[in-house]
């Protein structure tokens, strides 16, 4: 809205120019989503807590978990508002990645939303099945390539994507392939992200980091000058993209404010699988999709650890007449529990290990 507003202020005082300027917007939807998580933070957490939609906590679960029970959730409504009301404000609302970026957010919040509701106010432990969870999921993913194709927002090829550490190559597939593509980047990156939310701070913090480097990559991908000295693809209109990504980082910092240990509210699947989403349609519309593997590095090792655990006991109890475990528990991040490790430490240093990866991101913009 500030954009569209500059060359009324201009005539004004020419001091209103540095509107244009994507790193003063940028500099502004940061502050502004912190603000605004800030501000409003303490009055949904009161609203939740008057609904009495409290955190169910399983048994199975580190014991220290068990005094959760009951915390706020569906929390993600802090991040979502701050990180949308945001952008509103300092992005243009003309530019495709902006405005995609925006629908991956609440569409995926609102599938959240839903599962949250049904936990925690309806009472069904499941929440929403987990194969309807997968087809909005998907539904969002699959849509999002199919209008990539049908409605190209670049002069790039639409199905190239760029390989890590490559300058000179790129990955290209097939329509179909390239639909199917995106249902599964949208898809893994959200769960990725859902499965990370399981210690206060964790998910919100990797978030803000993820979401941030991204939010450079679009910078770097919206000038042609840059972009060709770095050997990344060109993009017009990208840059406006770092605006989104950048409020959706402050939106996850304010509301560190409240997750941060002892958590007085949980983002939920509300946030889990709205961060998620957004962080995967960035890697899509920035052709970054191999590239959120390392930037989203702590994600994918989550993750796996899932995979590796469930896909060992299966394995081992077919074979062996008892399942057997790679990890005391998991998603990874509670097998350190386990082993002793306070939660704040398992959380600190997973950040730092968030910082590594999104070094290494950076790294491969020279090491090509």
């Amino acid at each position: 809205m500030f954009y569209y507003l500059m060359p009324r202020l201009v005539d004004i005082h020419g001091v209103f120019n540095v509107f244009v300027y994507i790193s003063f917007r940028t500099a502004g939807a940061v502050v502004t989503a912190l603000v605004i998580a800030f501000a409003f933070g303490p009055t949904v957490i009161r609203r939740l807590q008057l609904a009495d939609v409290g955190q169910v906590v399983r048994d199975a679960g580190p014991a220290t978990h068990l005094e959760k029970s009951g915390t706020p959730t569906m929390g993600g409504l802090i991040i979502i508002t701050a990180a949308t009301v945001s952008t509103l404000l300092w992005a243009r609302l003309d530019d495709w990645y902006t405005v995609l970026a925006l629908v991956s957010l609440l569409w995926m919040g609102a599938i959240g939303f839903l599962d949250d509701y049904l936990k925690v106010v309806q009472g069904k432990t499941r929440g929403l099945v987990a194969r309807y969870k997968m087809i909005g999921q998907w539904t969002f993913g699959l849509s999002l390539g199919a209008f990539l194709i049908w409605q190209p927002i670049s002069t790039h090829p639409t199905t190239w994507t760029s390989v890590p550490f490559f300058a000179d190559f790129a990955a290209a597939f097939s329509a179909p392939v390239f639909v199917v593509f995106t249902g599964a980047v949208i898809s893994g990156s959200s769960n990725a992200v859902n499965l990370t939310d399981g210690l206060d701070g964790l998910a919100a913090g990797l978030t803000a980091i993820a979401a941030a480097t991204l939010g450079i990559f679009a910078y770097i991908a919206g000038r042609v000058d840059t972009s060709a000295y770095l050997g990344f693809f060109y993009l017009p209109g990208a840059g406006e993209l770092t605006i989104f990504a950048f409020a959706l980082a402050g939106g996850a910092l304010g509301f560190l404010w409240f997750n941060s240990h002892p958590a007085e509210v949980f983002m939920g699947d509300t946030g889990s699988l709205a961060l998620g989403g957004a962080l995967g349609a960035m890697a899509i519309l920035l052709k970054a999709e191999f590239l959120l593997v390392i930037v989203g590095g702590v994600f994918v090792l989550e993750t796996l650890s899932v995979i590796v655990q469930k896909g060992w006991f299966k394995y081992t109890k077919r074979r062996f007449g008892e399942g057997r475990r790679v990890f005391m528990m998991a998603p990874v991040h509670h097998h350190f529990e386990k082993l002793g490790w306070s939660e704040t430490k398992v959380v600190n240093r997973f950040w730092i290990i968030g910082v590594l990866f999104a070094m290494l991101a950076f790294s491969t913009l020279k090491i090509r």
